[in-house]
């Protein structure tokens, strides 16, 4: 049987030592898998998340990703937010290297091999469209081009776990089918672990292999969904009937969820 990549057993997150954020959380995501979590406001997605990545720990329960116990922060993942959050007073080059600044064992590597990873940036950036604005600012580029620099900032150090939480919500429609397909290529093409949090149930039924549905607060797991649509998908496909269909079955399971 295959080992899961991240594994949580029976947990459950309280911030206030009162009232559970999350509980009685147990799932496995296998290595190269793509998952989505939806759900209403409020019911843990993001919680998630920080339990994964070490930023917090479990008020019960265990995680463990990669086969070691979370203790603290780990440096195998790479992570975007809705906000790109470049700094201003670099180029898009340099924020994309920021990580390899910071990042062990990059960091202590970075001037002696500055040339090699100046390459590793300029090809994603140029495998994201980015090509050509390398030593723009934050400010000279539109809000789609700040999260495409984003996304190659979270993934420069060649993360195992790519942690996402709602990247494209503040972009417009078209922008972000723009960059789902973007996000779905670069998958295809490294396949690395990936955490998406998202409302937008089309873009989880589009990117993800697994689509976690979420309780209200304090959130549980109440519905595993494989998404058995053929990979490699196009955005047409999202206006076809089997997609239209998933998507409305989620839809009325989060509304079961509101209602409850």
């Amino acid at each position: 049987m295959r080992q899961a990549f991240v594994r949580f057993d029976d947990v459950s997150l309280s911030y206030d030592g009162v009232e559970n954020a999350i509980e009685q959380i147990d799932l496995d995501i296998f290595e190269g898998e793509f998952v989505a979590f939806v759900g209403p406001s409020g019911c843990g997605k993001s919680t998630f998340m920080k339990l994964c990545t070490g930023l917090h720990a479990p008020s019960n329960g265990a995680v463990s990703v990669d086969g070691d116990p979370v203790t603290g922060p780990l440096k195998i993942t790479g992570m975007a937010f809705q906000n790109a959050n470049l700094l201003p007073w670099r180029t898009t080059l340099d924020n994309v290297l920021l990580p390899l600044e910071i990042v062990k064992p990059y960091r202590h590597q970075f001037r002696r091999r500055r040339e090699e990873f100046v390459g590793w940036a300029r090809a994603l950036l140029e495998t994201v469209g980015l090509k050509g604005y390398e030593d723009k600012y934050p400010w000279q580029l539109s809000g789609g081009m700040q999260q495409r620099a984003s996304i190659c900032r979270a993934l420069i150090h060649r993360p195992k776990l790519l942690m996402l939480d709602e990247p494209f919500g503040a972009l417009d429609a078209f922008t972000r089918e723009e960059l789902w397909c973007v996000l779905r290529d670069l998958w295809e093409a490294q396949r690395f672990t990936v955490v998406l949090v998202t409302h937008d149930l089309r873009e989880a039924a589009f990117l993800a292999d697994t689509v976690y549905v979420m309780s209200r607060r304090p959130g549980r797991v109440i519905e595993q969904r494989a998404i058995e649509l053929p990979r490699p998908r196009s955005i047409d496909s999202t206006y076809e009937k089997p997609f239209i269909d998933l998507v409305h079955a989620l839809r009325s399971r989060i509304g079961d969820v509101r209602a409850s």
